[in-house]
């Protein structure tokens, strides 16, 4: 007996109807992206693994999903080097591509590879999925969809007030209740210098970035464990629990940043977006919150996540300021800011708050029953009409037992049926029954089309 199929962990199919909510969340999104002047790209799943390797710093590189060479792959290598079952090493010998961790690395390497081509400030979107070999959990998946908007080769922090408001106007749109998370990585570079450890920043925010999942504690016990001193983490801990209000929080900072160039910096650009988002009243609450790290490396100012308010769930957006991304590529000086909307989560957040408006499943709006050959042909003509005009029509395509034709109907939920028979032909008319209410009504095919319309 053949073995029962499988996928792999931290993957998902997805039926019709879950494809018709997701759709929704996807549709929901572009459209935010185009209203806010956004331009469409895409890039490969897969890239070059000198593209993908050293962007995410050294737990992000463990991550990526490298892909095979095709051919004999033990060409080139020793007996030594096999036998050395050196993973990493091995690796680097026989996998030259792998499959993109995000998607703006592979931004970068675009704006670097098409630089003539684009004009700055470029506003691109991008809606494709990543791959990371995480471990599966709730809310984590192997395999998930990104949908990032970035602004690149501009500095003005009024980029980040757009971000802002386009995360506040996408989730208003879907109806979910969120918090903006703020930082900065320069008051945390700040921050290292004057805890006397500015070699620890990347220990540093790695720590911090795990203090939901880990506590304070963990993230002390992390932080030693790095070789941080004794001395250092306790000057940290005070910034760490910091209480208060935004104002209060900044105040905090900025006094123990004092004299701190760096710090000094990311306290100011802080208060700009603290000050633009007051005055721009949206719905979203900004939180200062001086634990927020974003492990990935390439960060260097303002980040931002956003959680959901009403489910226990991990951040549904993140992102942040890149001010040298593409140098890594050979292309200096370009500034750059973007944010990630986290489809999968924001659609388990969907689910569990059951927010999908009604028409946003998309199924047939009209099921005709079939008889026989001489209705079916009949059938099709008005089929023909109706979907030229947007009305989403199909024909049962056998003349089975009204039965199993009306169960097909409500399985899929099918709102009416259209019966064709003898009586209805001589008379140009149609038999449409309301699959809701059991109602049946006799109608032409302009009045089918002008009810469907409707």
């Amino acid at each position: 007996m053949a073995a029962k199929p499988s996928i792999p962990k931290g993957t998902r199919d997805f039926s019709p109807i879950e494809m018709s909510k997701r759709n929704y969340i996807f549709d929901t999104i572009r459209e935010a992206f185009r209203i806010f002047g956004f331009q469409q790209i895409e890039t490969p799943a897969m890239e070059s693994l000198s593209t993908l390797m050293g962007k995410y710093g050294e737990e992000g590189d463990k991550l990526l999903f490298k892909i095979q060479n095709s051919g004999d792959y033990f060409s080139g290598l020793t007996d030594e080097e096999l036998l050395s079952r050196n993973a990493a090493k091995l690796a680097s010998k026989f996998c030259e591509k792998g499959l993109r961790y995000d998607l703006t690395v592979p931004f970068a390497r675009y704006v670097v590879m098409h630089r003539d081509e684009l004009v700055f400030p470029f506003k691109r979107y991008q809606i494709q999925p990543v791959w990371r070999a995480d471990r599966p959990q709730k809310g984590r998946y192997r395999e998930f969809y990104q949908c990032d908007a970035d602004i690149i080769g501009n500095n003005s922090l009024i980029n980040e007030v757009e971000l802002i408001q386009l995360i506040d106007y996408v989730f208003g749109k879907l109806g979910i209740r969120v918090a903006i998370k703020l930082n900065n990585r320069k008051v945390l570079a700040g921050i290292a210098e004057v805890i006397g450890e500015p070699e620890k920043i990347i220990d540093i925010t790695v720590a911090i970035d795990k203090i939901d999942k880990i506590g304070l504690d963990g993230v002390v016990a992390e932080l030693k464990s790095k070789g941080i001193s004794d001395e250092s983490v306790e000057r940290l801990l005070p910034i760490l629990q910091a209480q208060g209000n935004n104002s209060e929080k900044l105040d905090i900072i900025a006094e123990t940043l004092k004299g701190n160039g760096t710090g000094e910096k990311g306290v100011e650009e802080i208060r700009f977006i603290l000050d633009a988002f007051n005055s721009l009243k949206l719905n979203s609450t900004l939180d200062l919150d001086l634990t927020l790290a974003r492990g990935l490396n390439y960060y260097t100012g303002a980040i931002l996540e956003v959680k959901a308010l009403d489910v226990v769930i991990g951040s549904i957006t993140g992102g942040g300021r890149y001010d040298n991304l593409t140098g890594v590529f050979g292309m200096e000086g370009v500034s750059g800011v973007g944010i990630s909307f986290g489809a999968d989560r924001i659609y388990d957040v969907m689910n569990q708050l059951d927010l999908y408006p009604k028409d946003s499943i998309q199924t047939t709006q009209v099921m005709f029953v079939n008889f026989g050959e001489k209705e079916a042909m009949h059938a099709l003509q008005i089929i023909s009409k109706l979907r030229k005009e947007g009305i989403s029509s199909e024909l049962f395509p056998s003349s089975d037992k009204m039965k199993k034709q009306m169960g097909y109907a409500n399985s899929h939920g099918i709102p009416f049926v259209a019966i064709i028979g003898e009586q209805e032909i001589a008379d140009g008319t149609i038999a449409v029954k309301n699959m809701t209410t059991g109602e049946q009504k006799s109608m032409t095919a302009e009045e089918l089309a002008g009810l469907l319309k409707a």
